[in-house]
C-alpha cells in the first residue's frame, strides 16, 4: 500500500481518514478538494486541475493518500493507485456528520482549504448547490457506481477495502499501527 485513494460519499470523513492514514504509514496526503477549488466557490479548469494532481502526486513519488474522488479524476489516480479504501457508511451516519461538519464550519468561517478563501456559507446550503442537496442526490449513485468499479476488468490491478462502519475504520488503522 503506497498509492491510495479514499472514496466515499460526501460527510463519510474521507480527508480525515486520509490523513490519519497518511500520518500512520508515512506517505503524502493529497487533498483534492484543495486542488480542484479556486477562490469564491470557482473550480480548476480541467487542464490546471490535472496539472496540480499530477505534479501533487510526482512530488509524493514514494507514496500517497489521495482523498475523495471526481469522475474527471479516476483515469489520472486509478492509473497509478495500488489500493482504494471505500468509507461505506450508513446514509443517516453520513448524513449526521455532514451536518455537524457543515454546520460547525458555517459557525467557524474558517476557509475550508489551505489554497483558496471558500468557507461554508448559510446562502450556498440553502441553494441548489447545496452540500445537501448533492449528498441526497449522489449517495444512491455513488454506492451503485464503485460496486460497478470494484468489478471492472480495467481495475483488477487495484486492492479493493470496503470500510462499512467507522469501527471497521479505526480497527484497520489500529492494524496498521501494529505492523508499524
Amino acid at each position: 500500500m503506497k498509492f491510495i485513494n479514499i472514496i466515499g460519499t460526501t460527510g463519510s470523513g474521507k480527508t480525515t481518514f486520509a490523513r490519519q492514514l497518511a500520518h500512520q504509514i508515512k506517505l503524502e496526503h493529497i487533498e483534492l478538494d484543495n486542488l480542484l477549488w479556486l477562490d469564491d466557490w470557482q473550480e480548476s479548469a480541467d487542464e490546471a486541475f490535472f496539472c496540480k494532481l499530477k505534479s501533487s502526486m510526482e512530488a509524493a513519488a514514494t507514496g500517497w493518500v489521495i482523498d475523495n474522488l471526481y469522475t474527471r479524476s479516476i483515469e489520472m489516480i486509478w492509473s497509478q493507485v495500488d489500493t482504494v479504501i471505500w468509507l461505506d457508511y450508513s446514509f443517516s451516519l453520513n448524513l449526521y456528520r455532514l451536518t455537524k461538519r457543515t454546520l460547525s464550519r458555517a459557525l467557524s468561517q474558517k476557509p475550508l482549504w489551505e489554497d483558496s478563501n471558500n468557507r461554508e456559507n448559510w446562502k450556498l446550503m440553502l441553494s441548489r448547490k447545496s452540500i445537501f442537496l448533492w449528498m441526497l442526490q449522489k449517495y444512491p449513485q455513488n454506492k451503485q457506481r464503485y460496486v460497478v468499479m470494484m468489478q471492472d476488468s480495467k481495475y483488477q490491478h487495484i486492492q479493493f477495502i470496503r470500510l462499512t462502519s467507522p469501527r471497521q475504520a479505526q480497527a484497520f488503522l489500529k492494524r496498521l499501527s501494529d505492523f508499524n
